[in-house]
């Protein structure tokens, strides 16, 4: 089976094709081209864009989510059944792939859940692995993670192991006993490590970006901040060309002037995450987070107990609309919601629409809302 979709604007990489066309066959990209050439490629299914998604209709690869813990009332931590329902929640907002978080827990239990990710990584192409969010953090930038389940990263290998090559990266922060070595053994695993949820300053955080830590952990979030005199975890990572920083651009997480501030500083590095939780896509009420009691009102997530933000009820489409609405620009949003997040975890098959690639596409109006998603070239209902 194969779909054409023409009369689009198509945003990928960054760069913009006005009067673009695509079509996808066997769930891969099959080529693509503008104007009215799409008339002699063969196709069973033609989708017109812009009678679909009207004037100015952008279509990009499918969003790219590389760190979020559940949707549509659903946490990843509870199960198959759960990680598939609140993929599908995100799925229909236009991430199409995504790598499944977990937050700390006792090790047991990590272990057990990074063996069950890597069986639905093999069984379900939306999944790209697993993120360890904790337990190796520093207690007093802990967030909403149980501080009783905090942990040693010199017991990284357990879940290394657990994970049979799917754990796409693990969160740590660099100050604890054997944080370095752990890094090294991520990175020679070919696993991404984390820098996060630290009290760490510059000097500490750039140490260890040149042991082999390669993505910053939600920036200015869970760290401390950026100050004139002290830049910390966010200065190292934003000056440092080797390295992906994440960015929750919900308006909660991070004032929308930082969020232009941050594009400006790292072009091509910024990967617009999610880090949403159950009540995304639900509304609020009371919700449980590792454990913990969360109250989410008005679409913050909050721990019961301190106050502390606990997720987000941010999907990625919404992200890109923030970004915008702070300044950034739509090509630049765009990217680091596909190939910046894909190429941060090593994941060549997603995040573009290039011949070879996964068929995962969105279509958006000219207000960036979401008309249309395929997955594997499938329409997603």
């Amino acid at each position: 089976m194969s779909t054409i979709v023409h009369s689009a604007s198509l945003i990928d990489g960054g760069t913009r094709t006005d009067a673009a066309w695509v079509r996808f066959a066997d769930g891969r990209v099959a080529e693509h081209g503008t104007g009215s050439t799409w008339r002699h490629a063969p196709a069973d299914t033609v989708v017109d864009a812009a009678e679909l998604a009207g004037p100015g209709a952008i279509l990009s690869p499918g969003f790219v989510d590389i760190h979020g813990h559940g949707g549509g009332g659903f946490a990843f931590d509870d199960g198959a059944d759960a990680i598939r329902a609140a993929r599908a929640l995100h799925r229909r907002h236009g991430t199409t792939s995504a790598v499944v978080s977990l937050v700390t827990a006792p090790m047991e239990d990590l272990v057990r859940r990074t063996r069950l990710i890597a069986e639905l990584t093999r069984a379900d192409g939306d999944i790209l692995g697993s993120h360890l969010e904790g337990p190796f953090l520093d207690p007093g930038h802990r967030g909403a993670h149980d501080p009783a389940a905090l942990a040693s990263p010199v017991v990284v290998d357990a879940l290394l192991a657990a994970g049979e090559g799917t754990v796409r990266q693990i969160t740590i922060a660099p100050e604890l006993p054997g944080a370095f070595d752990a890094i090294r053994e991520l990175t020679a695993a070919g696993a991404v490590a984390a820098i996060g949820h630290t009290g760490a300053d510059a000097a500490l955080t750039a140490a260890a970006f040149d042991a082999g830590a390669r993505i910053l952990t939600h920036v200015f979030n869970a760290m401390p901040g950026l100050h004139h005199r002290a830049p910390g975890p966010a200065g190292a990572a934003l000056t440092d060309e080797r390295v992906t920083v994440e960015l929750i651009a919900d308006g909660v997480h991070v004032h929308p002037e930082l969020v232009r501030i941050a594009f400006a500083a790292a072009p091509g590095r910024i990967a617009l995450v999610s880090d949403a939780m159950a009540a995304t896509g639900v509304g609020d009420g009371r919700y449980t987070l590792g454990g913990l009691d969360v109250e989410v009102s008005g679409g913050v997530a909050r721990l019961a107990d301190g106050g502390a933000i606990a997720g987000s009820t941010l999907t990625q489409d919404q992200a890109v609309r923030t970004a915008v609405a702070a300044g950034v620009g739509l090509a630049d949003a765009l990217r680091a919601v596909t190939a910046t997040p894909a190429q941060a975890i090593g994941a060549p098959e997603v995040g573009h629409l290039r011949p070879g690639a996964r068929a995962d596409a969105v279509l958006l109006d000219a207000d960036l809302t979401v008309r249309a998603v395929w997955a594997a070239g499938a329409p997603v209902p």
